[in-house]
């Protein structure tokens, strides 16, 4: 069944591309993965959105995540309320409309 994982991001002033660049290549290399949009949602902020072929599939791409995340992590600022740099969230299609 097919996946979605979503991970807010707040970028430091000035390393937008650094973040950027992290991602650039990473779709190739990662089973699984459908389709990957990192979108901006404000003056620094961003949400990755990645489609998988299924849970498994994402689960088992976790450590290519950390791993990318790890990549870039300086360049993040923390989100507040606890959250730390990342903001994620993952669950399988219930609704497809389109």
């Amino acid at each position: 069944m097919t996946a979605f994982n979503v991970v807010r991001f707040k970028v430091k002033p000035g390393m937008e591309d650094v973040f950027l660049d992290a991602h650039r290549n990473v779709a190739a290399d990662w089973a699984g993965m459908r389709h990957a949009n990192i979108v901006k949602t404000g003056e620094g902020r961003y949400c990755i959105i990645v489609e998988w072929e299924s849970m498994e599939a994402l689960a088992a791409a976790r450590s290519q995540m950390i791993a990318t995340l790890d990549s870039f992590r300086e360049s993040l600022e923390d989100l507040g309320g606890g959250l730390g740099v990342t903001d994620p969230v993952a669950g399988t299609v219930v609704l497809s409309l389109k």
